[in-house]
């Protein structure tokens, strides 16, 4: 709720994410390791932080620390939080590999609602109270998704074999 009441685009999403990821053991960042973090370069992290800096959610200097303030550290945990939730998803209950995962994880966090991804966190939480309760689901839809390939390999070897 809080990064959409900062009217951010993903890309400022991203760096506010980033700074929060990168400050998490010293409370500070620098764009040099934001740069790093994103892909993209330095000038891009100094137009990106002097907006974030405008927004009051970074505080900023030019060759200075980079912290995130009162207000931008929330709405930072959120998009970080999102980001966690869906690439565990997708890694660990649809079995996605990490790097793919975290690609799509960095894409849809910025697309999908609060409500949806409460309701994810919860369908998550069901599946392992699940577990502890005998029925592992997410064991069975990997079971299931390999029975799945498996028949679509089938239909598409009998198809070439026809040609």
């Amino acid at each position: 709720m809080a990064a959409e009441n900062a009217n951010l685009s993903s890309s400022l999403e991203d760096y506010l994410e980033a700074i929060f990821n990168l400050s998490k053991e010293s409370n500070i960042a620098r764009s040099k390791d934001i740069a790093k973090s994103l892909g993209v370069s330095r000038a891009s992290v100094t137009g990106a932080l002097r907006v974030l800096k405008e927004k009051g959610l970074a505080n900023y200097k030019p060759y200075d620390y980079v912290t995130l303030t009162e207000t931008g550290r929330p709405i930072a945990a959120e998009v970080a939080q999102k980001h966690k939730i869906l690439e565990s998803f997708f890694v660990d209950f649809l079995g996605i590999e990490p790097n793919i995962a975290q690609e799509a994880a960095c894409k849809a966090e910025h697309t999908l609602g609060p409500g949806i991804i409460a309701k994810l966190l919860c369908f998550i939480e069901f599946v392992k109270h699940s577990s502890k309760n005998g029925c592992d689901l997410a064991d069975q839809f990997e079971k299931f998704c390999k029975k799945q390939t498996s028949k679509s390999a089938g239909k598409r070897d009998s198809k070439n074999g026809a040609e």
